[in-house]
Order: C-alpha cells, then structure tokens, then sequence
C-alpha cells in the first residue's frame, strides 16, 4: 500500500517495496543475524507476517504556533514533523479519530489561560506543544495526552465535549505529576487476552498489534508444549503471556516487572477474572534478576525482555546447577541483536536453541520480533 508521506516519514522505510521482496529481504537480514548465533543448523520456524493497517497503538506529538497545528510523526532523522491526517500502518479507528483529533487540539490549543504564581503575579499561558498516545481496546479508543501545562477548567470541559465522540472510551492526561489523570472514562477500556478481559491503564505498553500479540501467544504456547508445574513469566507487562498460561490449572504461574502501575493493573484483572494460579511480584530484573534459588523448581521460564535485552536473567538462569535448570526457556525479543547476547549465554550454560520464529509485527521498518524455544541438552536433562 503506497503511502504519500513515505517519503519524508520515518517510520516505513521499506513501503517502496512489493509485498514479496519486501518479506523476502526482511528473512534475509533475520537470517543473518542468526549467523551470530554460536550454534550449528539453528531451526527457524515458518515466518508470520503482520498485516498492514493493524497497528492498534501510536504516539503523534503535536505543536502550535502562531494560530497554527501541526500533529504527526516525525520525519525522517529529523525532529520536525510530518503533519498528517491519516497513516497506513494504523487500524481504521484510528485513523477514523485522527481528523477529529486535529480539529480538537486546534481549539483546545488556543484556549488562553490564567495561572496564579507567588508573590500575587500571574501568568497567561497556552498549550504549545504535546504527546498524543492512541490505543484502539476491545472497549473504544483510550487517549492519553501529554502536555507540559496544568489544566485549567476551560481545558477540562473541552476535553469532555471531545470524549463525546463515538468510539472514545477514556480520555487521560499526564503533566508531568507520578500518573496520569483520568478526566472521563465513558468505558473501561480493556483486552481480549487468553479469554479473560484484561483492563490496561492509560497509555500502558501493549503489542503493538492484535494479531501480532495472537502471533507471539500462539509461538509462546506452542513451544511451551505440555508443560505442568511452575512457569517464571519474567518482564510480564500487563500479563500478556500469564492468562494464556494459567488456563492450564496444573501450571503455577509466577509473573515479575518493575512497573508498579502495570502490576496494578495487572493484578486488579487477575483478581477481577479470579484466576487462582497466577502470583505477582515486583521485581527490577536487569538489578535484581531471579536467582538460582528462587528459580529452582521451575520446570520453564518465559521471558519478553525490552530492547536492551535480558543479560542479567539469563545469565542466572545459565548459571544454575545443570539439574536444577527449566527444560524449556522460551525468550520473546523484539531486538533480535540483543537476543543473540542472550542465546549464546543460554548455550553456554547447557542450552540448545530447538527453534526460532520470526513474527514480523512492525511491517515496513527496520524492526523484527521473534519467539524462540531453549531446550536444556540430552546430556543435561
């Protein structure tokens, strides 16, 4: 699908290609990387390509200037933006509120306010410049917007007669204070994961698509196999992984991140859909990584690591005497560099990579996902 800001817009540097050459090179440049893999005849699973026009989530900054908005991404290598009304990557609902977004942030940027300093002075100010973040739930659209100014009531009810729009379930704003601020909440936006409805905060981290959560689910599970017992899911975000595991009551699931507001969440949906099997703890793990005892027992360990990788996880977990080792580690990467840090220290420590899966969710970019299975070796099981 031709795009009429490919040109200028950073974010699909690949959109020139046909579909066929475009997959093609993005295996080839997967495939190399796996080179760097200190590991013989590496098995790589049937690729998953994304759709486009999927993209469920997105961050638009915008800026005003002399009675003027522009809202968009930013070009490429450059911070000035590309203005725009619409974008192929992104789902129809979206797309559907951009206009009205546009609009919306024309008036609302003009609104002069007054703020009260010390010493009796006062300020006039207006909203220059902002973030945008966009996520389409199963429950409506959730908007969270990011200014640098406070709320004056004039802000406030502006923001309410836009949440009357069709589609918006919660509007948030965050100023700079700890979280953000909910001004409406029409719907509680929620997901559909693993058959439970999963509620989300504002402007929480999610897959980027829905059917590119349902390719890494799918890979996740599959390679997990008939696993019982105990099962670590390590940087769990909002549960992606743990609902899906839990449905296998014989699995005992124990989920660790460092944030404190998607653990929250995270736990009011757990407690919400009472599942029994599924324990959640605090946990910094690129500090403060599990241990060999606290890993002993477990019969596998998921984990789904930010960009940088998870350097201080997996060498505890290569490090573990060879007996008390998971059989199944599956690691879910969307830095396949970082990744192949990560399975050389997994080989290292008595592991065989079995397989590896390409999941192509961020179509058009130079970014690739991927899921893979390690297995402890036939001489160390």
């Amino acid at each position: 699908m031709t795009c009429p800001y490919q040109q200028i817009c950073g974010g699909c540097p690949y959109r020139h290609l046909g579909r066929e050459e475009y997959q093609k090179m993005k295996t080839q440049q997967f495939e190399r990387i796996l080179t760097q893999i200190r590991q013989d005849n590496i098995k790589t699973g049937q690729p998953v390509f994304i759709a486009d026009g999927t993209r469920r989530r997105a961050a638009l900054a915008f800026l005003y200037q002399r009675g003027k908005l522009q809202l968009g991404f930013n070009e490429n290598r450059s911070h000035a933006l590309v203005d725009i009304r619409s974008c192929s990557l992104l789902t129809p609902a979206i797309n559907a509120v951009l206009p009205l977004l546009y609009n919306f942030l024309t008036g609302f940027c003009a609104i002069k306010s007054t703020e009260k300093l010390k010493n009796k002075k006062f300020r006039t100010y207006n909203i220059g410049r902002g973030d945008v973040h966009l996520t389409e739930t199963a429950g409506g659209l959730d908007i969270l917007f990011e200014i640098g100014e406070p709320l004056s009531l004039e802000h406030r009810m502006c923001l309410c007669d836009f949440a009357g729009n069709d589609g918006i379930a919660r509007i948030s704003v965050h100023t700079g204070q700890n979280k953000a601020e909910t001004i409406v909440e029409k719907n509680r936006p929620y997901l559909d994961i693993g058959g439970y409805q999963v509620f989300v905060p504002a402007g929480t981290f999610l897959q980027a698509s829905r059917e590119g959560e349902q390719a890494l689910l799918n890979l996740v599970m599959h390679y997990i196999g008939t696993t019982d017992g105990k099962v670590a899911d390590l940087f769990c975000g909002v549960g992606t992984f743990s609902y899906p595991l839990a449905a296998n009551r014989n699995c005992k699931i124990t989920a660790a991140d460092s944030s404190e507001e998607l653990l929250d969440g995270f736990q009011k949906s757990v407690n919400h859909n009472m599942i029994p099997n599924i324990s959640i703890c605090r946990r910094n793990l690129f500090k403060y990584p599990l241990d060999s005892q606290e890993l002993k027992g477990f019969d596998a360990v998921v984990f789904d690591p930010p960009r940088a990788g998870a350097a201080a996880q997996t060498a505890q977990i290569a490090a573990m005497p060879q007996a008390d080792k998971p059989a199944r580690v599956v690691a879910v990467s969307c830095n396949p560099h970082t990744f192949v840090n990560d399975a050389n220290t997994l080989l290292g420590g008595g592991y065989k990579l079995a397989e590896v899966t390409l999941v192509d969710q961020f179509v058009y970019s130079t970014h690739s996902e991927l899921v893979a299975l390690f297995e402890k070796s036939e001489e160390e099981k």
